[in-house]
């Protein structure tokens, strides 16, 4: 007596081998992963041009005080000009905000990066999950 596999099994063994050899090795978790970095960044504000007017109305009355004739037009001018810059400058050096990052490697090795206004409490090395595209802890 000869020895057979049933003709089912021959079948799908084939079929098996290709649907182990095209599953993901990772995705256990599709959305873990490991904080990689923690970063505070400080971001410029934007201008609203008070900061330009103001600065080169202030310019213009210190410009004015310089020279005599001809001078004292050129003065005012340049006084006006250079206050509106370093006054539009300082607005948005005021109006910066200091933000937090928290880089992420998730599972699959990509990486995502989460901004808060606020310091938080990761670290490198935290395992957390991501839900509802926010940060969550992961025992």
């Amino acid at each position: 007596m000869t020895n057979r596999r049933p003709l089912s099994l021959t079948l799908l063994l084939p079929v098996f081998a290709i649907l182990l050899a095209s599953t993901p090795a990772y995705a256990a978790c599709p959305d873990c992963g490991t904080v990689s970095d923690v970063k505070t960044i400080k971001v410029k504000g934007e201008g609203t041009g008070v900061g330009a007017v103001a600065g080169g109305v202030l310019g213009a009355v210190v410009g004015h005080q310089i020279g005599g004739g001809r001078g004292k037009d050129v003065a005012t001018v340049a006084g006006a000009a250079g206050g509106a810059y370093a006054g539009h400058q300082v607005e948005k050096n005021v109006r910066s905000k200091i933000r937090h990052q928290v880089v992420v490697t998730m599972e699959d090795g990509t990486a995502r990066t989460f901004t808060y206004d606020a310091a938080t409490a990761y670290k490198v090395g935290d395992k957390v999950r991501v839900v509802n595209n926010a940060l969550t802890r992961r025992d």
